[in-house]
């Protein structure tokens, strides 16, 4: 009788969470799939309900193919950057025998996540300007002013100049996450290693990446997440241009709801989305269960 009243006590502690969840959370999925059938006119209020036609058109959408490759760009890269080169930057970091040097070299590659994604986005804009713009200045300086060009203003420059600044901005954090994770491994473990004449390449491979494999999968899981969710740094810096070249399917959604007025097609991509992060999250999740880390 005592367990079935904790257990009841324990549900009405975690009804309201559970009803502003269902609420502000899984009722707008649920709308969103059923915007999803609609040919909606959101300034006219005129609907007509056409199935998947939505998704047919999206199948057949050059554009929206293009996004998705762009999200998909967006992910390798960040991959590559802030789950592998943060981790081998907090190694570096953590091997620093001195504890102020660890913290100053900590706190410096943090503060570029301190700042917003609109103000690094408006930052690197005026970086990247081709006649004022500090970048292509710094070329000519150097002798290499045949590398100056407009990089936000070339089909074949702009998605990668985007990508940069975002690994820039989110570098430091991912770093953070690592070091925190590495400082929680035991000690003994490198003693032990290096006791057995084991170099630092080695105890890095051996030792440091098995143990914070936990954390790598959070963070690929989280870093390919983002990848496909990223909006604001495209919509500050080029609003999907030059010729859709740096569309992302954030900002197809955007455009298609609110400047083409096809709210059911971009509840369409919404949704697409949807399924392709919870898809990567539960897979991840999957994974990361069965290679738990135990000592």
């Amino acid at each position: 009788m005592r367990a079935i009243v904790q257990r009841t006590l324990g549900l009405a502690w975690v009804l309201p969470a559970l009803v502003l969840v269902g609420v502000f959370v899984y009722l707008p999925l649920v709308q969103n799939i059923g915007f999803s059938t609609l040919k909606w006119d959101i300034y006219s209020g005129d609907q007509e309900y056409v199935g998947l036609d939505n998704y047919t058109k999206l199948l057949d959408d050059p554009i929206f193919w293009s996004s998705f490759g762009n999200n998909l760009l967006y992910a390798v890269i960040s991959i590559v950057f802030q789950v592998f080169g943060a981790l081998l930057l907090a190694a570096l970091i953590e091997s620093i025998r001195s504890d102020r040097w660890r913290r100053s070299l900590r706190a410096i590659y943090f503060i570029p996540s301190a700042i917003s994604l609109t103000v690094a986005g408006l930052l690197f804009y005026f970086m990247y300007e081709p006649n004022l713009g500090p970048l292509n200045h710094a070329f000519q300086a150097v002798g290499l002013g045949l590398f100056d060009q407009s990089w936000l203003g070339q089909e074949s420059t702009a998605m990668f100049a985007i990508i940069g600044m975002s690994q820039w901005q989110g570098f430091g954090y991912s770093t953070l996450l690592f070091a925190v994770a590495i400082q929680r491994i035991p000690s003994e473990l490198y003693g032990a290693a290096a006791i057995d004449g084991t170099g630092p390449i080695r105890r890095f491979i051996h030792v440091t990446v098995p143990l914070v494999r936990e954390m790598t999968g959070l963070m690929t899981m989280v870093t390919i997440s983002g990848a496909f969710q990223v909006f604001n740094e495209v919509m500050v810096m080029t609003s999907g241009g030059p010729n859709n070249s740096t569309q992302v399917m954030g900002t197809w959604l955007y455009r298609s709801g609110f400047v083409r007025n096809n709210f059911g097609y971009a509840a369409a991509i919404a949704t697409l989305i949807f399924v392709i992060t919870l898809g990567i999250a539960m897979a991840q999740l999957w994974v990361t269960r069965r290679r738990r880390v135990e000592w």
